[in-house]
């Protein structure tokens, strides 16, 4: 299969899956807690939805691996070969509140290198789609914007930290206040991500190991726009790096620096 047909696939599953999670969005829904504490949580929903991507990839690619957050999929993205990465609803605790910033993401790669994304928000109405070329936002291309002074930038911090690390979440929001112009959590790491690549954000970052249904997709999405996304400690970002650091590019290196102040209070 060529590349364009994975990515017509990705966009595809991330499509049906997101129906299948909007069915339900708003609705009087069990909702569980898993083993990261009482803020993290999963539903029918969740399960339901990404039971529907994996359909979709199935009927195409029915040997290939999936890389999942629900269920006995892999945990971790191969080495080699082909493989899918899934997050059925990243957001999960805004879908349970009825707040709309909640995505369905999926993402193809080959060799661990992302080849397609797509990250459907169906309660906003806003579908990022990317292939090895162009990211779209509705269709239309999109790229980071090229602000560059940090008064000016709202920067996104990330991926949960659990009561025992809020030492960190503290030292993040202060971190960013101090430096930038604004800090805004959305509660979802892959439409932040999606809308940093869109122009809506300058930068994203965490100190926290990052699962790869969080962030593979969106990662794609900001290096294809022209943005930059490291490690904290400044290397290319892989599935395996320590945090994430994402940027529009213009001031990667105090967006670095910010989330290293926030690992040192680990």
């Amino acid at each position: 299969m060529s590349d364009a047909e994975r990515a017509a696939i990705v966009e595809r599953a991330a499509s049906e899956g997101s129906a299948v999670a909007m069915a339900s969005f708003r609705t009087d829904i069990d909702v569980s807690v898993k083993s990261g504490g009482k803020t993290d949580v999963v539903t029918q929903a969740d399960r339901d939805a990404q039971a529907r991507v994996l359909e979709v990839i199935a009927d195409r690619f029915p040997d290939e691996s999936v890389v999942g957050e629900e269920g006995e999929e892999l945990k971790a993205v191969p080495e080699t070969g082909p493989a899918w990465i899934v997050d059925p609803i990243d957001g999960t605790a805004n879908y349970v509140r009825g707040i709309r910033t909640w995505a369905t993401s999926v993402a193809a790669v080959r060799d661990a290198e992302p080849l397609a994304a797509a990250t459907m928000l169906p309660a906003v109405g806003d579908r990022y789609v990317a292939d090895t070329e162009t990211v779209r936002l509705n269709g239309e291309p999109v790229t980071v914007n090229q602000r560059s002074d940090p008064d000016t930038f709202t920067v996104v911090p990330t991926i949960w930290w659990p009561l025992d690390r809020r030492a960190e979440y503290a030292a993040a929001l202060r971190a960013i206040v101090e430096r930038f112009g604004d800090a805004r959590r959305i509660g979802s790491a892959q439409a932040a991500l999606a809308m940093l690549a869109s122009g809506q954000f300058e930068a994203v970052l965490t100190n926290v190991h990052a699962n790869p249904w969080d962030t593979v997709a969106g990662v794609h999405m900001v290096r294809l726009a022209g943005g930059t996304v490291t490690g904290v400690d400044g290397e290319r970002w892989t599935p395996a790096s320590k945090g994430l650091v994402a940027s529009n590019g213009t001031q990667h290196d105090l967006v670095l620096e910010t989330a290293r102040e926030i690992v040192a209070v680990e």
